[in-house]
C-alpha cells in the first residue's frame, strides 16, 4: 500500500499540518519536530508527490538553464555544479540548448508557470532573453554574459586579467613575437581576453601585434596554424582565446614536425579536460567553474526569494596554470 502523509504524521507523532509544513520548507516548524518528520519519512520510504507540493507552494520546483553547447567541459562543470546545488535546495534543473550563433528563444520552456527561475549561461542574443524574462516577471541571472548590464544580476570572469596573465607569462619567459588567436567577436570574453593581450604587449613595449579571429573549435586553431606555417610566418609564441583553438594549433604544428615548446610556446584558456590529457599538456587559464555554478544558484535563489533585491555583478578571478606547452625562449 502506498504510504501517505497521514502515515508519516502517525509515525512521527505529529499533526498532518506539521508534516505538511516540513514538506514545504516552512520556517515555523521547530528543528526537533522537523527531525522527527524527516526520520519518519526515511523509515517509511515516503516520497511526497512533487506536483502536489508545487501546486501547494505556487511553484514548479524547476529551474531552467539555457546554453549554446554541450561539447564544452567548462560549461559541463558549471551545469553540474548548478544541478548539485539546486538539488540541495529541492529544485530540478531543465536544460534548453540553442546551438550555433543563430540563438533562438525557447519560449516553451521559459514560461512563468513552468519554471521558478532561469539561468542564462553564455547567451548570444541576451537582449531578447532579458526582455522576455522581465516581461514575464520570471526571476533570472546571467553567467558569462556578452555585455555589462547593471540592470541584470550576473556573474562574469575577469577575462581581461586572464588574457593579460597569459600574455605576460609568455613575455616573462623571453618571447617577443607573440600572436593572439581571438574568439568570435560577439562574446565579451573574447573581447576582454584580446584587450588583456594588447595591454600586456603594450606594457612590455611590444607593439608589433598579430591578431587572428577564430572560433572556439579545434578545426579553427588547426586552420590558422597551417596558414602561418605554409606562409612562413609562424611566431615564437601564441596565446589562444580558447583551449580548443590551442589544441588544434598544437596538432597542426606536430603534424609539420614543429616541436612544442622547443620551437613554439602555446597558451590556451578555460582549462578544458583535454588541456591536461593531450601531450604536451597545455598551459592555460583556468576559470573557476565550481565557484561560478555555486554562486549562480545562490544569486538566483536570492532573486526568487526577493524579486526587489538589488542587481549585482559578481566578478570571478581566473588562474594561470603553467604546464608543458610553454618554455623559455632560447
Amino acid at each position: 500500500m502506498k504510504v501517505s502523509i497521514f502515515d508519516v504524521a502517525k509515525k512521527s507523532g505529529l499533526s498532518v499540518v506539521t508534516v505538511s509544513r516540513v514538506l514545504n520548507n516552512s520556517t515555523s516548524v521547530r528543528n526537533k519536530n522537523k527531525e522527527k518528520v524527516l526520520q519518519a519519512m526515511k523509515e517509511l520510504d515516503y516520497h511526497p508527490n512533487a506536483s502536489a507540493r508545487s501546486l501547494a507552494r505556487g511553484k514548479t520546483g524547476i529551474i531552467g538553464l539555457t546554453l549554446t553547447t554541450l561539447h564544452d567541459s567548462f560549461f559541463d562543470a558549471v551545469v553540474k555544479e548548478v544541478n548539485d546545488r539546486l538539488a540541495e535546495h529541492g529544485y530540478f534543473l531543465a536544460l534548453s540548448i540553442s546551438t550555433g550563433y543563430e540563438d533562438t528563444f525557447h519560449r516553451s520552456l521559459f514560461q512563468e508557470d513552468r519554471v521558478d527561475g532561469v539561468i542564462l549561461l553564455s547567451p548570444i542574443n541576451e537582449d531578447e532573453y532579458v526582455m522576455e524574462l522581465k516581461k514575464k516577471k520570471i526571476p533570472f541571472i546571467m553567467i558569462d554574459n556578452q555585455q555589462r548590464n547593471p540592470s541584470v544580476t550576473s556573474i562574469i570572469v575577469d577575462n581581461f586579467k586572464g588574457g593579460y596573465e597569459a600574455t605576460k607569462h609568455l613575455i616573462e619567459i623571453g618571447h617577443t613575437d607573440i600572436a593572439h588567436i581571438g574568439g568570435p567577436d560577439p562574446f565579451l570574453s573574447s573581447r576582454e581576453r584580446e584587450r588583456g593581450y594588447l595591454f600586456a604587449m603594450e606594457e612590455a613595449g611590444l607593439t608589433s601585434h598579430r591578431i587572428e579571429r577564430g572560433t572556439f573549435e579545434i578545426a579553427s586553431g588547426y586552420r590558422i596554424a597551417k596558414q602561418w606555417i605554409d606562409s612562413g610566418t609562424l611566431p615564437s609564441a601564441v596565446f589562444a582565446s580558447d583551449d580548443y583553438i590551442a589544441l588544434g594549433f598544437m596538432d597542426a604544428c606536430k603534424n609539420e614536425g614543429i616541436r612544442i615548446p622547443q620551437d613554439i610556446s602555446i597558451v590556451g584558456f578555460d582549462d578544458q579536460i583535454l588541456a591536461s590529457e593531450f601531450r604536451p599538456r597545455l598551459t592555460t587559464v583556468r576559470q573557476p567553474a565550481d565557484k561560478i555554478g555555486s554562486a549562480g544558484v545562490e544569486l538566483l535563489l536570492g532573486v526568487i526569494n526577493d524579486p526587489a533585491k538589488r542587481n549585482v555583478t559578481l566578478q570571478m578571478e581566473p588562474e594561470l596554470i603553467v604546464r608543458e606547452s610553454t618554455a623559455r625562449k632560447t
